[in-house]
């Protein structure tokens, strides 16, 4: 593991740090959804990430009742989310798909979702903060955000789901295709 990636794992803890990325991220998914992101910045990192919960969901339930194109709205999700994965990446120096995993383990880790990744891109999430909170069509949805982070850190690549917690499964079981462009 670099010595960036060492210094992230570290300083992943810290609220101002959590509260810096959530905001980020909960921006970038306002930007795909068209809206503003309501300013949460004063409330204590675990209000925080419950705003974020119900915002994300509250804004994917409009999606998916208004008849907006999914495959649309996935792909502005996933572009923006996919920025911010790049950004990270450069940042961290994440040069093997050991450290995309390492990586990606860190920042699931600060939304309360425990992600475990091979460097052959196996992924299951055994415990999910959101998987409470959303429902089934709302979780595809916004997994994008997943696949775009993903394909961010990893400078390219595929995000697969085939079980979800959400869907009553054990895990959430994924299969993350390096160096391949997503669709």
């Amino acid at each position: 593991m670099n010595l960036r990636l060492k210094a992230a794992a570290l300083t992943s803890g810290v609220r101002f740090v959590k509260s810096r990325g959530l905001v980020e991220l909960g921006r970038l998914a306002a930007d795909a959804f068209e809206t503003e992101y309501p300013a949460w910045e004063k409330l204590s990192y675990p209000e925080q990430l419950g705003q974020f919960a119900r915002f994300t969901k509250q804004e994917a339930e409009k999606v998916l009742a208004s008849g907006v194109s999914l495959q649309t709205m996935r792909g502005r999700l996933r572009d923006n989310a996919r920025r911010f994965g790049r950004k990270i990446r450069r940042k961290l120096r994440l040069s093997s798909p050991e450290e995309v995993m390492a990586a990606a383990r860190i920042l699931y880790r600060v939304i309360k979702i425990d992600l475990e990744g091979t460097s052959r891109g196996e992924i299951v999430v055994r415990k999910c903060f959101f998987s409470s909170v959303y429902s089934p069509r709302v979780c595809e949805l916004i997994s994008a955000l997943d696949e775009g982070i993903l394909a961010g850190l990893a400078d390219g690549g595929e995000l697969r789901f085939m079980e979800r917690l959400s869907e009553d499964k054990n895990c959430c079981r994924a299969q993350f295709s390096f160096g391949q462009e997503p669709r």
